[in-house]
């Protein structure tokens, strides 16, 4: 699989000029999948309900997700791209997967950040492995990162690429992705911004790039620098991904002991 990323500014509110702006990038590439940062299209710093309601759209139908699905069938790839959507009087954090055959599926944020909470509802999709004409494909957005159980429950799940569609700026993540790779056996690829917005007072968001792509050995195959626009891509060996071999006495998935973390089932039923 031949995967990467585009790492860039989004101008906020400005959606044909950030959906133009990957559409460019993608000519003349040869990618299978191709993954674009958390809220691509929109900008991330929102400052009312209004506003987000303004620039969120319904999926598939919306127009980032059309676009994307035309690019995908331009081009003969997978996209996975971040985006506000609005379902049933709530609006969601979401990251859609597009194809050669159009839309192909959809994925809620699960774990909010920061002021994400005063806009958007906890996602409700679970995690869900997209099995594609490339592989099969998981998907997690920006913070779900910090939280083990995101990569564990893709890759228990048979996720052998996770896309991973982001606006960071903790400055953690890209030295966590290569153990969590590591510890499922799993490739990842981090679509990250970078710029600054600063939509209020006293709130500046600085965004820390260094998008990245992890094969499941923690190896780094690709990383971005910090403020400038990229676009990476690598070849990735998924078969390698079913392999959770560490020895001839050890496997990740095998020597794994539910019954050993019941305090991680008995905390859900308190």
């Amino acid at each position: 699989m031949k995967a990467g990323f585009y790492q860039f500014n989004p101008v906020f509110g400005n959606k044909k000029k950030n959906i133009t702006s990957v559409a460019n990038a993608l000519k003349g590439i040869d990618v299978d999948l191709l993954v674009l940062p958390e809220f691509f299209a929109t900008g991330y710093q929102f400052t009312s309900m209004e506003e987000v309601g303004y620039l969120a759209e319904t999926i598939p139908d919306g127009e980032t997700t059309e676009a994307l699905a035309s690019l995908s069938k331009k081009y003969g790839m997978y996209m996975v791209a971040g985006l506000a959507e609005r379902f049933d009087k709530h609006y969601y954090n979401s990251a859609v997967l597009t194809g050669p055959e159009g839309f192909v599926g959809l994925y809620r944020k699960t774990h909010l950040f920061f002021e994400e909470k005063l806009w958007f509802t906890p996602g409700n999709t679970g995690f869900n492995v997209f099995q594609t004409g490339i592989g099969p494909v998981g998907i997690m957005i920006c913070f779900d990162w910090l939280f083990p159980e995101s990569m564990r429950t893709l890759a228990l799940q048979g996720a052998q690429v996770i896309a991973h569609p982001a606006n960071l700026v903790l400055p953690h993540c890209p030295s966590a992705m290569p153990i969590r790779c590591l510890e499922n056996k799993v490739y990842a690829i981090t679509a990250n911004r970078t710029g600054r917005e600063q939509r209020k007072e006293g709130s500046c968001l600085e965004f820390i790039g260094k998008s990245q792509i992890v094969a499941p050995d923690s190896t780094i195959i690709a990383k971005a620098p910090k403020k400038w626009t990229s676009l990476m891509i690598a070849d990735l060996k998924i078969d390698t991904a079913l392999n959770k071999s560490i020895n001839q006495y050890n496997d990740l998935f095998k020597d794994r002991r539910p019954e050993m973390y019941q305090v991680l089932v008995e905390q859900e039923t308190k």
